[in-house]
């Protein structure tokens, strides 16, 4: 994580409790050491961040400091609400995590009528929710395709047959039975869709395909009547 993203995730965590926190559980949410977090937290402070406290008891956000409001309108944020709510339908277990964070966030900005109604969960989705992959974390998927990364999978084909396969991920699809990773194929040397469910072993690769995800998503998209061959 960035600092400038570290920073603002501190003040959402401290905006958020209702109690002291110590550097050491910001520091295992942010996935950081704690001695980075002593450094981010004098760092607001300098910037006049009014965050009180200290090594070993912990810190507290003094009342009155809000970050800029939200600009969505009620009907927006009940869109960005219930899209967070089908989340909880795909089998991406870091999405999950992230959605429950968002509303937090969304909570605690908005005003009380609507936060009343975020948390009397009155925006619900229902369906049927699909089991996490087990060979497979979909959140090191969704790094690789930001990244432009390349990944290598064990992979069963639809017949069982199992192969090696060197991909360049460049979108996931989610559907009610599972997650497909839409990605070309360095073996069949063209575009191929990946059932997360059939993935035995998922290994990122020090190679990389950078400038050229947006080139084979496009690609990918002019090929959509067809209908995408499965790998």
């Amino acid at each position: 994580m960035r600092k400038a993203s570290r920073l603002f995730e501190i003040i959402q965590i401290l905006r958020t409790s209702r109690r002291v926190v110590t550097a050491a559980e910001i520091a295992e949410r942010l996935e950081v050491t704690p001695r980075s977090i002593y450094r981010d937290i004098a760092a607001l402070q300098a910037m006049r961040v009014p965050i009180e406290g200290e090594r070993g008891l912990g810190y507290i956000l003094r009342p009155g400091f809000d970050m800029p409001p939200l600009m969505f309108s009620v009907e927006e944020t009940e869109a960005i609400v219930l899209g967070l709510a089908l989340l909880e339908r795909t089998a991406d277990i870091g999405l999950k995590q992230a959605a429950k964070g968002v509303n937090a966030k969304i909570a605690a900005a908005v005003p009380e009528p609507l936060r009343r109604v975020l948390a009397g969960n009155a925006l619900k989705a229902w369906g049927t929710i699909a089991p996490a992959p087990e060979g497979i974390d979909l959140a090191l998927v969704r790094a690789a395709i930001r990244d432009e990364r390349k990944l290598l999978l064990d992979y069963r084909d639809e017949m069982g047959s199992a192969t090696e396969r060197v991909i360049r991920p460049l979108a996931l699809v989610y559907y009610s039975a599972t997650a497909v990773i839409v990605a070309w194929c360095e073996l069949r040397r063209a575009i191929r869709n990946f059932r997360a469910d059939r993935v035995e072993a998922c290994e990122p690769l020090e190679d990389f395909f950078r400038g050229e995800g947006d080139t084979l998503r496009e690609a990918w998209a002019a090929g959509w009547s067809n209908g995408p061959p499965v790998g």
